[in-house]
Parts: structure tokens; sequence; C-alpha cells
């Protein structure tokens, strides 16, 4: 149902609530690392998980994460090591041209309508025009129907770490951001939807598949995009006066050593 549906941490005072979360979200936020940087089991991203728990006294919301630390070792019995090694990226870069890009206004007018959502909780609703996504933290984004089946995308205010982090679902290796850019920025891109089915995949979600040529219905994952010239993706960041630069860097992962797919009863 539009606007109902809501995915998430949010911290209201006392009370922490986090709503459609994989192990593997709930150990990113524990260990305050991204998506590259967790190894683990691919069935950690798939169940789906809401908590609910109160805070202790005396303490605030910056404990959250260590305090989720240990509630994921007591009830799914998680232990993990640390490590780096050299990794394959994507460094975002800015063009030899320059970006082209607009900065988002320092306080953007919010429709008395519009859902109140937390600074790390996302809400999803849909009008005549497309799918709006929205987060306290940055802002809305539109996803519409482009020309030849295109998906377009409109967001009003992202950062570009956001960004890199948002690309890293398109393409076969992490993104980070290395554009020196600050502040807040407009960004609008025309995907393809192969690109669109693939980031949901990696995200553990169900997606349809559309028909193959010839009326077969396609069967396995869209492969990752790798090569600049063959994705839209690479053209799109392109137009906004940025570039996908292929990298090694040392990259810090938490590994997982042992960890339940259960957790122990309430």
């Amino acid at each position: 149902m539009s606007g109902q549906f809501r995915v998430g941490m949010s911290v209201d005072g006392s009370r922490v609530d986090i709503r459609f979360f994989s192990l593997a979200d709930l150990i990113r936020t524990a260990y305050k690392v991204k998506q590259f940087q967790l190894s683990g089991p691919d069935w950690m991203g798939s169940e789906r998980w809401d908590v609910q728990a109160k805070l202790p006294e005396g303490t605030n919301k910056d404990q959250v994460p260590e305090m989720l630390q240990a509630l994921l070792a007591e009830r799914f019995k998680l232990q993990v090591h640390r490590d780096s090694k050299e990794h394959a990226i994507y460094a975002l870069v800015v063009g030899k041209n320059g970006p082209k890009l607009k900065e988002s206004p320092a306080d953007q007018p919010v429709a008395e309508d519009a859902p109140k959502v937390p600074s790390n909780q996302l809400s999803v609703n849909q009008d005549g025009k497309g799918v709006v996504v929205r987060t306290g933290e940055t802002g809305a984004t539109r996803m519409s129907m482009g020309p030849g089946g295109t998906i377009h995308m409109e967001s009003d205010k992202v950062s570009m770490e956001k960004f890199a982090e948002m690309l890293s679902g398109f393409v076969d290796r992490p993104v980070v951001d290395m554009t020196e850019l600050k502040g807040n920025f407009q960004v609008a891109l025309d995907l393809s939807m192969d690109e669109m089915r693939n980031v949901a995949r990696k995200a553990g979600m169900a997606v349809p598949m559309g028909p193959a040529p010839g009326g077969a219905a396609a069967a396995g994952p869209a492969p990752a995009a790798s090569d600049p010239s063959g994705s839209t993706i690479f053209v799109a960041v392109q137009q906004l006066g940025l570039k996908l630069d292929p990298k090694k860097a040392p990259v810090e992962t938490i590994v997982i050593d042992h960890l339940e797919k259960t957790p122990t009863e309430n």
C-alpha cells in the first residue's frame, strides 16, 4: 500500500525501531560499514527482521550500534574479525571538463501532506507520475518510466558520498567518492530496466523477470555492469561531469566467522 512501507532505523527518545532489515543490514549498522565491507554467507541478506528495543537509562542514540553488536552476539551468536586488503574499486572522480551538478537548496520546502521520515528511515509512496522514495537524510528520489523503457531517477538532495554508495549497487565493484565535492546536489539518471533489476537482486529482493527475446522467460540474474562502454550507468555518470575510474585501494572488511540463521527466543 502506498505510503505504508517503512524500512530503516529510527530512534525516538528512548525507543529504537528497526524495520525490514536483513541480518546483513543489521551487521553493517552495528559495525558502521558499507555493503562492500562485509564478507559472509549469501543467506544473511535474504530473511528480513524487525527490532524494537528501549535504550537503557543513561544511554543515547550514539550508542545504538555498539548495543546492536551485543544483541547480534547474544541472539544470533555473531562472531566476526576485521581484515584489510587491496580491493578493486571504482573511484568516483570529477571529469576533465568539471562537474555538471546543481546544488540542492539549503532549506527545501516540504509539502504539508508529505510524510515525515526520520533521518535514517525510508518511505515509499506512489503518485500519478511514478514512485517517490523519501528519507530524512537524502530527501526525495522520484522514479518514473523514461523513453525506450528506461527508468528515470531524480534525487533532490544527495551528497557525493551517498551517490557513490548508490552507484555501488549498479556495478561489479564498490564505488568510493574521490570527487572532493562538498554539500548536497540534485542528480538525475536514466537507467536500463536490467540495471534496476540487478540492484534489487543485489539487495536480496525478489523481482519479476521480463520476457526474453523470442518469448522465452528470462532466467537467472542479469550480469553486473563491468564494461563502461556497455552500461547506461557509466554514460549517465559521465553526463553529470563525473567519471567512474577503476582502481585498487585498501578496504577494511568485517568478516563473519559464525552466524546463526535464526535468533534465540525473545
